[in-house]
C-alpha cells in the first residue's frame, strides 16, 4: 500500500480528530491542515479530504481547494451536527465532489456527527419555530451531536479505511487482469 495524503478542515476539533484517526488506520499518511495541502499529491495513493458541513456543503476552507485535487483517488470525510445519513450529510458529498478537479476517482465516503460550534448553537436558539436549523427538534438534534465523535465514531473511521485498502487491492487486481486478458 501507498502513502496517503490525509487533509483537512476543523474548527472544534472534530475533523482533526477523525482525520488523525483516518490518517492512523492508513498505516503511511501525511496528514495537514488543508492551508498546508501540498500542491502537487502525485505521491499519494489515496487523497483523504476531511470538512465540516457549512450550509450544506464543505466549509469555505476546503472548498477553496477541493478544486486543486486533481487526477487523484479520494475519500471524502465529513463531520457534522446533523443526524447520520441525513439528506443534508448526503448531499454534501455531492456538493464537494463536484468541486474536485479534473481526473478524481472517489473511492468512498465517511462521515459522523460532531459536536456543533457553540457560537453558532447561541446564533440559533432564538431560530423561528419553522426554521429547520432552530427549534426543539434542531436543539434535540445538537445535544445528540454534543458527545461526537466518540470512540464509536474513531473506530468506524478505522474500520472505513480498512475497507478502502481492501477496496484498492481488488481493484489492483481487477487492473492486472485485465491487462493480461
Amino acid at each position: 500500500m501507498g502513502k496517503w495524503g490525509v487533509f483537512y478542515s476543523s474548527v472544534t476539533g472534530n475533523t482533526k480528530m477523525v482525520a488523525e484517526r483516518i490518517a492512523e488506520a492508513s498505516g503511511e499518511a501525511d496528514l495537514l491542515p488543508v492551508e498546508e495541502m501540498p500542491e502537487d499529491l502525485t505521491g499519494y495513493e489515496v487523497v483523504a479530504l476531511g470538512y465540516w458541513l457549512r450550509r450544506g456543503g464543505a466549509d469555505p476552507k476546503m472548498t477553496k481547494y477541493l478544486p486543486h485535487v486533481k487526477n487523484a483517488k479520494v475519500i471524502l470525510f465529513e463531520t457534522h451536527g446533523t443526524d447520520p445519513g441525513s439528506e443534508h450529510a448526503v448531499t454534501a458529498y455531492a456538493r464537494a465532489a463536484y468541486l474536485l478537479g479534473d481526473g478524481c476517482e472517489i473511492l468512498g465516503t465517511f462521515g459522523c456527527q460532531g459536536k456543533i460550534n457553540p457560537a453558532l448553537i447561541e446564533k440559533r436558539k432564538n431560530s423561528a419555530p419553522d426554521d429547520p436549523h432552530g427549534g426543539t427538534a434542531a436543539m434535540k438534534r445538537w445535544k445528540r451531536a454534543a458527545s461526537h465523535p466518540d470512540e464509536e465514531d474513531l473506530q468506524a473511521a478505522a474500520d472505513f479505511v480498512a475497507q478502502m485498502k481492501r477496496k484498492l487491492i481488488i481493484m489492483q487486481k481487477y487492473r492486472e487482469q485485465k491487462s493480461i486478458g
